[in-house]
């Protein structure tokens, strides 16, 4: 635990004294009575869809936790772009089934409200928490292990502040997966070191640690999240564009909204909180200027020649625009590129933030 502190006061530049605090634990993203309700009168096309294609935790088979040490291969075959490695997703499938799974039973709990389903996805964390899963592993001997942790405790910690809603859970069972899943954020952030260079990895770490510091109460690790957005916001440069992203040769659009992922569900952790995040600014730049950057940069890939000559990959889908959701919520599409506004169209999901981002945050 005293690791965790000593990352958070370096990285962060402060101790817990004196930061934000979870207000609710049970906050969630949403307002889980609230929505299902709208979700059951709804006229909306978009939401019908987004609810008639939901997966189901209990139609899904048990993912059993990964034995042994945690050793990833590369995402990439060289440095940090050009071919993927094959190996990469081989080692990867049990974990993005995982969050498929749990992901999929508490999207049916928010918008059908069947605790069967919500059942399903506290019983497929606990047989992980159990095995101490996400825990075993070096960032010096696997980074890629380091990295899938990040993504995986994120999709875990959105699910169980969920989770924590539905008074029918077994309280023992909740217990243990919040404290599982605690000190999985608290070692991913351990790992941080002062000289590493803040990019995406440390918002996504930032995601892991605001969903479960909310669900469990933990202020350490809400407030690392707080601070680390703020961090993020000040990276922003005249254009609305993350430098560290734009170093991503043919990726760095992609970068930029990968980075917005962790970013705007923070924000959203943060308003239900009741901290402004959304309204942050630093040097004059907010969250929509990196927003409205990636927009304009998937309508006009020519705006990135000025940060790198590769020419950048073009095919995105409905998980790259998953989290605007929460911030069209909000603002509405007023303004927003015309990317954005058709991306948000149809269904979006993604399980690192939460699965059906539609079925949680869409209007």
């Amino acid at each position: 635990m005293k690791s965790v502190a000593v990352v958070l006061t370096v990285v962060c530049g402060l101790g817990v004294a004196g930061g934000q605090q979870v207000k609710d634990r049970k906050a969630s993203v949403l307002d889980v009575a609230e929505r299902r309700a709208e979700m059951k009168s709804t006229d909306d096309t978009l939401l019908k869809a987004a609810k008639r294609g939901l997966g189901s935790c209990l139609s899904l088979d048990p993912v059993a936790p990964p034995e042994g040490r945690m050793t990833i291969p590369h995402h990439y075959l060289n440095g940090s772009s050009g071919p993927i490695n094959p190996a990469e997703k081989q080692a990867t499938t049990v974990y993005a089934a995982f969050e498929k799974r749990i992901t999929a039973g508490m999207n049916q709990y928010v918008a059908t409200g069947s605790q069967q389903e919500s059942a399903c996805a506290l019983a497929q964390m606990d047989a992980w928490a159990k095995a101490g899963a996400l825990l075993d592993y070096d960032r010096d001997e696997s980074s890629q292990a380091w990295y899938q942790v990040e993504w995986t405790v994120s999709a875990a910690g959105v699910t169980d502040s969920v989770l924590v809603t539905d008074a029918t859970l077994d309280a023992d069972r909740q217990k243990r997966v919040t404290e599982w899943l605690v000190n999985a954020a608290r070692k991913d952030i351990a790992h941080e070191r002062p000289k590493d260079t803040a990019n995406n990895h440390h918002y996504w770490r930032a995601l892991a640690a605001t969903s479960v510091g909310v669900a469990a109460g933990d202020d350490m690790l809400f407030q690392f999240g707080v601070e680390t957005y703020k961090e993020a916001i000040g990276e922003l440069d005249a254009n609305g564009a993350f430098p560290k992203e734009m170093a991503r040769h043919e990726n760095a659009t992609h970068y930029q909204g990968f980075a917005l992922q962790p970013l705007v569900v923070i924000a959203q952790f943060a308003a239900r909180q009741g901290v402004d995040l959304y309204g942050y600014s630093a040097n004059g730049r907010t969250l929509r200027d990196a927003i409205v950057f990636f927009g304009r940069a998937v309508d006009d890939p020519t705006l990135v020649k000025q940060y790198t000559t590769d020419e950048q990959k073009a095919e995105f889908g409905a998980g790259d625009f998953s989290d605007f959701a929460f911030y069209v919520a909000h603002f509405g599409t007023g303004g927003l590129p015309a990317s954005i506004v058709k991306g948000l169209q149809r269904p979006t999901v993604e399980t690192r933030i939460g699965g059906s981002t539609t079925v949680l945050a869409g209007k």
